[in-house]
């Protein structure tokens, strides 16, 4: 997982980002496939999108203003509230030396979708829009049969004029009470704007909070490093432990993840965070939630939600002055709509709700079964994210079984990890991560097994063109019959400035495909995995307490994750890789990639292949599985891999290869003892392939003839040092920057769909910025890959797509990589012969994430850059000594 643009607002700024793969393939469109518009970019910036996902058809020129909202009437009178375009880093993917390709990827694009949440009237289809921008002498209204009536400021006839001016005294009162009238709209607009500007009341019962606190009891002990140990009888009082400690670290972003799942992140954070608003009421988040929280979900994990939630009030109540508004009071639901919300976009949903924003549709209609069903391309498409890896007793020089938790996630934000220890008298047990807003562990490990996560982009969401009745345009027919569609209103507040909020309505559409946008090219039902699931915190409980493989398998059963892979180690020797994927049964033959007709039953799929059915391997004779975002016909090595024409066209499982999958087999595959160091020492490989798309990248380069690089000393020299490059990301290395700078804006360009950018192109750009930003061609390594972290601007050893993952995808102003992403919270589990536990883990900067005057702000970083780690006391009376408080919530400690 790995993080995108900086220029994203937002809780939902940086969702998991091992991701990449096209979510649709897209036909047609002006300029060809494509990627989203800058605008609409910045619209899901709220949504945490991998930069991955927020591509896809429809680049315009900067000064294309159409947009897709609908109705008459409709001005740009609005535009104003989605005036701003956020910078875009796929699009800066160009700019590593300005030129003319920096600056047709930089131009700003239409935020199509946060004008269509306005309802505004798109340019091009009427002139209302252009027309509310222009001054008002400047209109071309009616005029009269005076010649000077054209200066008149609402186009008054002659006769009128002419009538007014021969009453001087009416006039001038007229004139007065005119004047009248705009200085007490000045004044009231002053005081409107002050009103504004005041700050916010926010309004909670602090004293119900600190009695519902009372219910629990739970003791936090901080290590050495900040790191929170937190003990209590029942799970609920760990949940409670867990939430106040987190808050005490990160308060505000957990917050807005409430915000965002309610759909009310607008009122705080302004129109950038309209779109998840939308789409938390469109995704119909909350009505699955309240249908399911009683009925789908156990006791006890009711009970840990509430417990978080009332952890989260507790500190919300003991420091009101940084209590955003409608934020408090949180509740249980509140946790679980979140992953309600978040798990479809792990697989890319929102990129197919994306494209239907565009100006014209996107993709062809597939009109009868054919056998381009799924079709792929030959050539594997990299991405970028996380890494796991386990390792079975038989490839291990001393018998232990060991497990690489290594996902690639952002360094702040949402989704960055947050380590901690939970231990509870009824058996939960586990050490791991979790992000804002999360009651449990998401990777990690207990004492008996442990998992480590990755993210896969199987094709689960399908898009019907509905056929409308052309008198009526809230019908639609499937098998020949007209059915209704059910017709609501998303209705959410955006903050102004200040205090000042504007509320917003949109229509909502459902029918028995699932939601439906209304576009002015179609009007498009989508139907996806996920929908209406409320039991992945069920589903992620039950594999924190398992204590076996069986136990682990049974919760992966329950189907309430709809994507990500998983790679799992056991006290037992266990070892297995799971394609966890929930696959519709879809009819065979049809091209699902393609837009389907929405008036045949027959393709409204209704079941999902079962857990059995999925890819996986469970201990397999090579005794190693690793998983780097790629497929699961690559997860081990030959010949004990899966087979792709196993599984059905149908299940729309992607091809793609990384170059950290290609490192990690080539590594971990052909060495048949393994040692610790050794494990360890394969995470942190830097170089590239032979395989990978680097050295194809070069090899174009370097086969380039004397007459297209001309005689330029630099371009030569240049090529001189390309040629030398050993493909490695060290840090002492002179000839890693030609040759990273070089690859990395083709690499991007591919990966997320933007039109090609070639390697001498991209070639002559890196030339060009290493000599005006470094002075010389070949910096180390360690000057253009930087570590920033407040104060601390340290050299960076890694890159981009390798095992020793550092990662930044455009130069900033200094013609630096500025280090935002990649390795973050890394773990190590080992289980010897006879089960004992041992974990180690490192974390980019530590447990403050927000307070700079904290000493765990960045204390990990020497460590993190060292690639050293730090032990795991598994047992509070190791912990003990060397804590740094000893507390309970509310209590100095």
């Amino acid at each position: 997982m790995a993080r995108h643009g900086e220029a994203l607002r937002g809780p939902w700024a940086s969702l998991p980002t091992s991701l990449g793969v096209p979510a649709k393939r897209v036909v047609g469109g002006p300029g060809g496939p494509g990627r989203p518009s800058r605008g609409l970019r910045a619209g899901l910036q709220s949504l945490g999108l991998p930069r991955q996902l927020r591509r896809g058809p429809g680049h315009r020129r900067p000064d294309d203003r159409r947009g897709v909202g609908r109705g008459p009437g409709r001005s740009g009178g609005a535009r104003a509230l989605g005036g701003r375009v956020a910078r875009d880093q796929g699009a800066a993917a160009g700019e590593h030396a300005g030129g003319e390709r920096g600056r047709r990827l930089r131009g700003a694009q239409p935020a199509r979708w946060r004008r269509a949440l306005l309802g505004q009237r798109s340019a091009g289809r009427g002139h209302c829009l252009r027309r509310a921008r222009e001054p008002l002498n400047r209109r071309r209204l009616p005029r009269g049969d005076d010649p000077q009536s054209a200066a008149e400021p609402y186009g008054a006839s002659g006769t009128l004029r002419r009538s007014l001016s021969s009453r001087a005294g009416v006039g001038s009162l007229l004139r007065r009470i005119v004047a009248a009238f705009f200085l007490l709209l000045f004044l009231g607009s002053g005081g409107v704007a002050l009103w504004a500007l005041l700050p916010e009341r926010v309004r909670f019962d602090r004293e119900a909070l600190l009695e519902a606190a009372a219910a629990y009891q739970v003791r936090i002990v901080r290590d050495a490093w900040g790191v929170p140990h937190i003990r209590g009888k029942r799970d609920a009082d760990v949940a409670y432990g867990l939430a106040f400690a987190h808050s005490e670290d990160d308060f505000l972003t957990i917050q807005k993840v409430l915000l965002a799942t309610r759909g009310t992140l607008a009122a705080v954070d302004g129109m950038d965070a309209a779109p998840v608003d939308f789409m938390a009421q469109w995704m119909g988040v909350w009505e699955a939630v309240e249908a399911g929280y009683e009925s789908q979900l156990s006791p006890e994990v009711r009970a840990i939600s509430e417990a978080y939630a009332a952890g989260v009030n507790h500190y919300a109540a003991l420091h009101p002055e940084e209590v955003l508004p409608g934020a408090i009071p949180a509740h249980g639901k509140d946790l679980v709509a979140g992953f309600t919300l978040k798990m479809p976009l792990f697989y890319g949903l929102q990129s197919t709700l994306l494209e239907l924003f565009d100006e014209e549709r996107q993709r062809e209609l597939a009109l009868a079964p054919s056998d381009r069903a799924f079709h792929l391309t030959d050539e594997p498409q990299p991405i970028l994210g996380s890494n796991a890896v386990a390792v079975g007793p038989a490839r291990s020089a001393d018998g232990a079984t060991r497990l690489l938790v290594n996902s690639h996630q952002p360094y702040t934000g949402p989704v960055a990890w947050y380590e901690v220890r939970l231990q509870s008298e009824e058996g939960w047990d586990v050490a791991g991560g979790v992000f804002p807003g999360s009651p449990v562990m998401l990777h990690g490990t207990n004492r008996n097994l442990g998992w480590a996560s990755t993210v896969n982009q199987p094709d689960l969401a399908d898009v019907y063109i509905l056929d409308v009745d052309p008198d009526n345009p809230n019908r639609y027919r499937v098998d020949g019959t007209w059915h209704e569609l059910e017709v609501g209103q998303a209705r959410f507040s955006v903050r102004l400035f200040g205090r000042l909020r504007w509320t917003v309505g949109r229509e909502l559409l459902r029918s028995m495909h699932g939601p439906v946008i209304r576009a002015d090219h179609g009007t498009y039902a989508l139907r996806f995995v996920g929908q209406g699931e409320v039991r992945a915190l069920e589903q992620y409980y039950r594999m924190n307490k398992a204590s076996n493989l069986e136990e682990w398998q049974a919760a992966m059963e329950l189907q309430a994750l709809p994507s990500i892979n998983f790679v799992y180690g056991d006290r037992e020797g266990n070892i297995a890789y799971v394609y966890n994927a929930v696959l519709p049964k879809r009819a065979p033959g049809w091209d699902w990639k393609a837009y389907l007709p929405g008036d045949r039953s027959e393709l409204i799929w209704q079941e999902t292949h079962s857990y059995a059915e999925t890819p996986k391997l469970v201990n397999p004779p090579s005794h190693v599985v690793a998983s780097a975002n790629h497929d699961p016909f690559r997860a081990t090595i030959a010949p004990h891999n899966l087979r792709r024409e196993d599984f059905p066209a149908s299940h729309g499982i992607e091809r793609r290869i990384t170059n950290r999958s290609l490192r990690a087999l080539e590594l971990y595959g052909s060495d048949p003892s393994i040692t610790r160091d050794e494990f360890r020492s394969y995470k942190f490989d830097k170089r590239y392939s032979e395989q990978s798309a680097a050295h194809e990248i070069v090899a174009e380069v370097l086969a380039a003839d004397a007459a297209t690089l001309g005689d330029d000393p630099d371009l030569l020299r240049a090529r001189e040092l390309l040629a030398a490059w050993d493909f490695s990301a060290e840090l002492e290395s002179r000839t890693a920057p030609i040759g990273i700078v070089t690859a990395t804006p083709v690499i991007v360009a591919r990966m997320r769909e933007q039109p090609a950018v070639s390697p001498l192109d991209a070639f002559r750009d890196a030339v060009v910025s290493l000599k005006r930003h470094h002075g010389r061609l070949d910096p180390t390594w360690g000057e253009v890959n930087r570590f920033r972290r407040g104060k601390l601007d340290l050299p960076a050893n890694g890159g981009p797509d390798v095992l020793r993952a550092l990662e930044s995808f455009v130069l900033d102003e200094q013609g630096t990589y500025d280090v935002h992403s990649g390795d973050s919270l890394v773990m190590f589990v080992e289980w010897d012969r006879e089960g004992g536990i041992v974990v180690e883990t490192i974390h980019q900067y530590g447990t403050a994430t927000r307070d700079p005057s904290s000493p765990h702000y960045d204390d990990q970083v020497p460590l993190f850059l060292d690639e050293r780690t730090k032990r795991v006391p598994w047992d509070l009376e190791e912990v003990l000594p060397k804590a740094t408080r000893n507390y309970s919530p509310g209590q100095s400690g």
